[in-house]
């Protein structure tokens, strides 16, 4: 256990690298270079001693923004004048721009309206292709766009609405944050970006997370990922799965094509369940139901179960964190699952699901272009 421990305090936070150079869980009690910083609406650039400046009902406050300026109006300057900001329909607003080299290392938001028409992006060094992109729903591990728990090393979901990431995410020139909001409603976002001003080392790599759906999957297959080029290793995945039958349906096999593997993979799981470190269909023996769990690196933290009437199909939420085993690659990477349950007579039964998936890897850059996003229809979810 101390081993295991030890191995996961080293990937997450321990880069030989750049320990020196900002703390993290296995050197905590170790003094720092780097700067602490934030980025919020309170504090737009990040900039030490400039966090609170927006003033009510004045047009000159920092980026113009003095939102809760009816709220503050009898306290005034440096009494929460700006803490969120608006969205407006089809608009792209820029959440961080950090210039020269950092760690992200906690990202909070509650982002309002509908989080599969929120689609979060992040840039690191300049690009113009983006390294995150997915619904924030999903990215978060809310891929149906209702809330649930979800208590892990890597991502927290809390009442009411609270996301958090602490994936470490290092950058050597630039990150840039973004969210569209493609609906035709505005939103409302409080958020913070908090992270490190630091020198990275050049054994760091660079965060990546990419958004599929298959609605329904054809041929009973749902890629998770695919078109990864670079050096790196894959660290998470999350899938939602929407059923479109009445029996147990999750037997399929979630498959690693690793550095040139073409019909057979190098890593293949047992079974859909089994790789989310559960066993035997979630079932608790006692109640017959499904069992939700959350815990530190996997979990089913959500399941909807029909009601009769508007919910009345089977959907499930799970997440597996490869902290401890992550899958390496030198070259290239195909992540996939089946999309395969049980049928009469003790056969299995090709399905036609609808899955959702995010799939979080680190990796050299450039890395390959991603596939497109299915369009405003195609991450809907009804």
């Amino acid at each position: 256990m101390r081993r295991l421990v030890f191995l996961w305090c080293i990937f997450l936070f321990g880069y030989t690298s750049s320990a020196q150079q900002f703390n993290g869980l296995s050197n905590l009690s170790k003094l720092s270079t780097a700067k602490s910083r934030s980025i919020s609406p309170e504090n737009f650039t990040g900039a030490k001693g400039k966090g609170g400046m927006a003033v009510p009902n004045e047009k000159d406050s920092p980026r113009n923004q003095a939102n809760a300026s009816r709220a503050a109006r009898e306290l005034g300057i440096g009494w929460k004048v700006n803490p969120y900001v608006h969205i407006g329909a089809g608009e792209t607003f820029t959440l961080a721009e950090i210039d020269g080299s950092g760690v992200i290392q906690h990202i909070w938001m509650t982002p309002t309206g509908n989080w599969s028409q929120s689609i979060i992006r992040f840039y690191w060094d300049g690009e113009t292709e983006p390294s995150v992109e997915a619904p924030v729903g999903a990215f978060f591990g809310m891929g149906w766009n209702r809330f649930a728990p979800l208590n892990s090393l890597m991502m927290t979901v809390n009442p009411g609405s609270a996301f958090n990431s602490y994936w470490p995410m290092p950058f050597r020139k630039k990150c840039r944050i973004t969210m569209e909001n493609v609906s035709i409603h505005p939103m409302v976002l409080y958020y913070q970006v908090n992270y490190a001003e630091t020198q990275v080392g050049d054994d760091e790599a660079y965060f990546h997370a990419q958004y599929r759906r298959s609605n329904p999957t054809e041929g009973s297959l749902h890629t998770i990922l695919d078109g990864v080029k670079g050096k790196g290793h894959y660290v998470g995945t999350y899938l939602a799965v929407g059923v479109n039958n009445t029996g147990w349906w999750g037997e399929g096999e979630v498959k690693f094509f690793l550095d040139g593997d073409k019909e057979f993979a190098t890593i293949v799981t047992t079974g859909l369940e089994d790789y989310f470190c559960g066993s035997y269909n979630f079932e608790n023996k006692e109640t017959r139901r499904y069992q939700e769990f959350s815990t530190p690196y996997a979990g089913l933290h959500q399941v909807i179960r029909p009601d009769g009437i508007y919910d009345s199909q089977q959907r499930f939420g799970m997440y597996r964190w490869h902290i401890a085993d992550p899958v390496r690659f030198e070259g290239d990477l195909k992540v996939t699952v089946q999309d395969l349950g049980w049928r009469s007579e003790d056969r299995y039964l090709p399905q036609k699901s609808d899955m959702i998936s995010v799939a979080y890897w680190y990796q050299t850059e450039p890395h390959g272009k991603f596939k497109p996003l299915p369009g405003k229809n195609g991450i809907e979810i009804n």
